[in-house]
């Protein structure tokens, strides 16, 4: 078999090496004109992107919280302030052992059970990267005996930070409120008004108050500061500083001696008071008792303290000077004195005669006055003086409810006066339709006769009945309530008034409001209901007293207020204005339970009015054992 001998072709060869080469050469530059376009794309078009990448991997952007607004009374006391101190704190996604970590940090600063507590309650509600601290107000010796410590704790820091504080403690905590540590329901608030960017770096938010309704004006704008970090994100240097802007200053008409007064002569009650300049609408004074501390509430309440709060029967949280709806009483007679003078149903001489109960004609039961017996031959002025009800049944049945609810809401009633802070309830100034809204239930004859004495259906806040007093001492002008009478700019300086114009002014007949005026003066002169209270008064003063039923009794039968439980008592009231003749102060008081408004609300006023007039501090704090006087 012979042997096959390959001939080699070396043109062929030589076509095939430059074909592979030409393929490997193709091949090589395409790669790099891939390599080149990646180049061009990375380095030219997507250059800002890539280096916005780098610089953030070097710049840290640091928000800078604001100073919080201050809130000062109207002689410039303060109300409200921040202050700085040292927080020792942690960030939880940062520390492998959280427990032991604590454990170990109790070797350096003291942290009571407590603190533990508000630590483990503050990481339920926040996010595991942020930064929590379980000791706040470190003194300069725990600062720095962390400090020497500091390598054996990481994830734990010290930072300085801001306090909230209320220097007075209870003293008008219902008016100035509280902040509380932002939760997640106040971040959907701040996201759904578009103001997430301004709280970055915020851990709390009014929650109450003033420090709530006007958390705008007093937060102020977050400033930022951009400085570079190292590998493990530590602060280098600074490179550029945008400052925060101070939340703005508010200034009250409140005016905190007056107030402290005002919760001194209060005593031990239950109950409200609100002081109301007439000429202005300004809040001059606001009780709602009892009260609490709202320092309480700045680190995040205890649930010792926050059970205390929560369930004490007497709810110190609510402030019943806005929210507590009570029967007005005998201080409703006054406004109902003017309806019956504006609308023409009765005239300063129309007299009734008293036989100490009112009867509605084919209707058994009898609407009885206080006084058993009657009052005799009583006309409008007398009405007022004694507070003799059987005068005001008969014209309540003759204006009829609906024009009661008209004109009386005028002043304020059934509805919100548009006080600003949150939280106020409407009462009730009931009507044919209100019933049939509420109840399904057509009006009856018999419901308006309880109305015209404050009772029934009729319910007001303690804030109503101040408003009300103020429009007649003001003779028929109309004010917003503010408790806010100021805003200071923090950059400028600059004082924005509240608008001081009235609302409306009431077109009343000037003998009118004088005579329901003139009556209301001899309320406090002998024979009148509150004259104890207003015995050597240095000024003249007009008030109404008023007793609110709390239950129900049987047709026929007698209070007896030693057979009563306490909380089943009546309510005291007293409304009053000052001085009568160029009214500076006009006054709504409710005493939960206290009895006659004459023996226990009036002095009150009296007290406060001599403070207010006279400079006269009250000799005793004690209030409530004076004699009862005449009526309610």
């Amino acid at each position: 078999m012979s042997r096959r001998i390959e001939i080699r072709n070396p043109e062929v060869e030589l076509a095939r090496f430059r074909a592979r080469l030409a393929v490997a050469g193709g091949v090589v530059v395409t790669l790099f004109a891939v390599l080149l376009a990646r180049f061009f794309y990375v380095q030219v078009v997507q250059h800002d992107y890539y280096h916005a990448l780098a610089e953030n991997n070097r710049i840290s952007i640091v928000p800078v919280m604001p100073n919080r607004g201050l809130i000062l009374d109207r002689n410039g006391v303060v109300l409200a302030h921040n202050y700085s101190a040292y927080t020792l704190e942690i960030t939880p996604s940062k520390v492998a052992d959280l427990e032991a970590t604590i454990g170990g940090l109790t070797s350096v600063v003291e942290i009571t059970a407590k603190d533990r507590k508000r630590f483990k309650r503050l990481m339920e509600e926040s996010k595991s990267f942020e930064s929590l601290p379980i000791r706040t107000r470190l003194s300069e010796e725990e600062v720095a005996r962390f400090a020497a410590n500091r390598y054996r704790f990481p994830g734990v820091e010290i930072n300085a930070r801001l306090f909230r504080q209320y220097p007075n403690g209870e003293h008008a905590a219902h008016s100035i409120g509280y902040i509380g540590r932002i939760s997640d329901r106040d971040l959907e608030q701040i996201e759904a008004r578009g103001d997430t960017a301004n709280y970055r770096g915020t851990d709390h938010i009014g929650k109450f108050g003033l420090e709530e309704s006007y958390e705008h004006e007093l937060h102020g704008i977050t400033g930022f500061d951009r400085v570079e970090v190292d590998s493990g994100g530590r602060a280098v240097r600074s490179l550029a500083r945008q400052a925060p802007v101070s939340g703005n200053n508010l200034i009250l008409a409140l005016d905190l001696r007056l107030q402290e007064v005002a919760e001194n002569v209060f005593g031990n009650y239950r109950g409200a008071l609100v002081a109301i300049e007439p000429s202005t609408g300004g809040i001059l004074a606001l009780v709602s008792r009892p009260s609490f501390d709202p320092n309480l509430f700045v680190d995040g309440i205890d649930p010792q303290n926050w059970d205390a709060l929560n369930n004490n029967p007497d709810k110190p949280l609510n402030n019943r000077a806005l929210q507590g709806q009570y029967p007005p009483g005998s201080t409703f007679k006054p406004f109902m004195a003017l309806a019956a003078l504006e609308l023409g149903k009765r005239s300063p001489s129309y007299t009734i005669a008293d036989p100490g109960y009112f009867t509605l004609p084919g209707v058994s039961h009898r609407w009885r006055d206080w006084k058993a017996g009657g009052h005799g031959m009583v006309d409008l002025h007398k009405s007022i003086v004694i507070s003799c009800d059987t005068y005001y049944y008969g014209l309540a049945q003759e204006l009829g409810i609906d024009a009661i609810h008209d004109f009386v809401s005028q002043l304020g009633f059934g509805g919100k006066t548009g006080i600003d802070i949150k939280g106020e309830q409407p009462g009730v100034l009931p009507n044919q339709a209100w019933k049939l809204k509420r109840y399904k239930q057509k009006w009856f004859a018999g419901d308006t006769i309880s109305v015209g004495i404050g009772q029934g259906y009729n319910l007001a806040t303690p804030l109503q009945l101040a408003m009300g007093t103020g429009v007649i001492a003001a003779s028929g002008a109309v004010y917003k309530p503010h408790l806010v009478r100021q805003v200071e700019d923090s950059r400028s300086k600059v004082l924005t008034p509240v608008a001081t114009d009235p609302v409306r002014m009431l077109d009343f007949k000037r003998e009118n409001v004088q005579r329901v005026k003139a009556a209301m003066v001899d309320v406090t002169r002998p024979g009148g209901t509150a004259s104890k209270a207003g015995a050597g008064a240095q000024y003249v003063f007009g008030g109404k007293t008023g007793t609110a039923q709390v239950v129900a009794m049987k047709q026929g039968e007698r209070y007896d207020e030693k057979r009563v439980a306490e909380r089943h008592r009546d309510h005291a009231l007293f409304i009053a204005f000052a001085p009568a003749e160029d009214p500076k102060i006009a006054l709504g008081i409710l005493v939960e339970n206290g009895g006659h408004g004459g023996s226990t609300a009036a002095p009150i006023a009296r007290k406060l009015l001599d403070f207010y007039l006279l400079g006269k501090l009250p000799e005793s704090m004690q209030v409530g054992e004076e004699d009862g006087d005449a009526g309610d």
